[in-house]
């Protein structure tokens, strides 16, 4: 992926917690990383006020049946680490 320079503004304090956990080469990424996250997280809002519009919103029994699809796939994904623990 193609990069560019740019000058961006930022809280004293901000930038000396982040270089506290990367080298000074590492803040760039770091950076880069952050609104990478923040970009995703915009488009998803994005596409779920779209759905939202187009379907209506989310219902509490339809959020709570996907948060139960989750957590029995977290609860499968749990126990095949294990076996696979198991048998190393």
């Amino acid at each position: 992926m193609a990069t560019r320079k740019i000058t961006i503004t930022l809280p004293e304090e901000l930038i000396e917690s982040i270089k506290e956990r990367v080298d000074a080469r590492g803040v760039s990424a770091y950076i880069a990383a952050a609104a990478a996250h923040q970009d995703e997280m915009d488009r998803l809002r994005e596409l779920a006020a779209c759905l939202e519009q187009e379907h209506g919103p989310v219902t509490d029994s339809e959020q709570q049946a996907a948060l139960d699809r989750i957590a029995a796939i977290d609860d499968w994904h749990d126990a095949r680490q294990s076996r696979s623990g198991e048998a190393a």
